[in-house]
C-alpha cells in the first residue's frame, strides 16, 4: 500500500521523502539566482522549475506562489541580519550605534552575504509586490526585535531612522557606487556614522 502511495507521489512531480529537503533547497537557491539575475517582475515560478530540474507544481507543493518563493529567498538571505537584535543587545546602551553600523558594514562587506542581499534590495526598488514583501519580513523579524532592545515609547520609529541611514549609505555605496563612498575604508565610514545612528538610537 505504501509503495502504490510513493509510486502515486513521484507521478504527481513529488521526490521520495528522502529527498525532499535537498530538492526544497535546491528549488530556493535557484530561486534566488534567477531572482537576483532577473527581477522580481521576470522571473517566473515555471521559470525556477526549469532552472532547478523539477516539476513547476513541486515549487507551489513547497513554496506556493511565487510572492510566497520571493519570501523564503529573502528569509534565505537575510538570515546573517536577522542576528543584528542579539548583536546590539551585547554592551551597554551608549555603545549601540557603533555596534549596529560596524554589524551592518560587516554583512555588506562579506561578498558572500553582499550579493543576495543587493538582488533582494533591486528585486524590492522595482517591484511593489516584491518591496511589500520585503516590508513585511524587516518590520516583523528585524525593526521589531532591535526595537525592543531599547527602552524608549518611540522606539520602532527611532529604529527605522537609524535603519534608513544605514540602508541609504549601502545602497549610495554598494548599488549605486558613488565615489568617493564607494572606495571609502570601512572602519573611516563606521566612524562617521555610528555616532549619527546612536543619536537616533538614544538621543533627545
Amino acid at each position: 500500500m505504501s509503495g502504490d502511495a510513493d509510486k502515486a507521489a513521484r507521478r504527481r512531480g513529488r521526490p521520495p521523502r528522502t529527498e525532499a529537503g535537498d530538492t526544497r533547497d535546491r528549488i530556493l537557491v535557484t530561486a534566488r539566482e534567477e531572482f537576483s539575475e532577473r527581477g522580481y517582475e521576470k522571473t517566473s515560478v515555471r521559470g525556477i522549475a526549469k532552472a532547478a530540474g523539477v516539476d513547476p507544481a513541486l515549487v507551489h507543493h513547497y513554496f506556493g506562489t511565487k510572492e510566497q518563493v520571493f519570501g523564503a529567498a529573502i528569509e534565505v538571505a537575510f538570515a546573517p541580519a536577522m542576528d543584528a537584535p542579539e548583536a546590539i543587545a551585547d554592551g551597554p546602551l551608549d555603545g549601540v550605534g557603533e555596534r549596529l553600523t560596524r554589524f551592518v558594514f560587516g554583512v555588506w562587506e562579506n561578498p558572500a552575504t553582499r550579493t543576495p542581499l543587493l538582488a533582494i534590495l533591486r528585486s524590492a526598488v522595482n517591484n511593489e509586490a516584491a518591496a511589500a514583501v520585503f516590508r513585511r519580513l524587516i518590520a516583523a523579524q528585524l525593526l521589531r526585535r532591535v526595537a525592543a532592545q531599547l527602552n524608549s515609547p518611540d522606539a520602532q520609529l527611532r529604529v527605522e531612522l537609524a535603519v534608513a541611514q544605514l540602508v541609504g549609505c549601502a545602497m549610495l555605496r554598494y548599488v549605486i557606487k558613488v565615489e568617493p563612498l564607494a572606495s571609502a575604508d570601512p572602519e573611516q565610514l563606521i566612524a562617521h556614522l555610528a555616532p549619527v545612528v546612536q543619536g537616533h538610537l538614544t538621543g533627545p
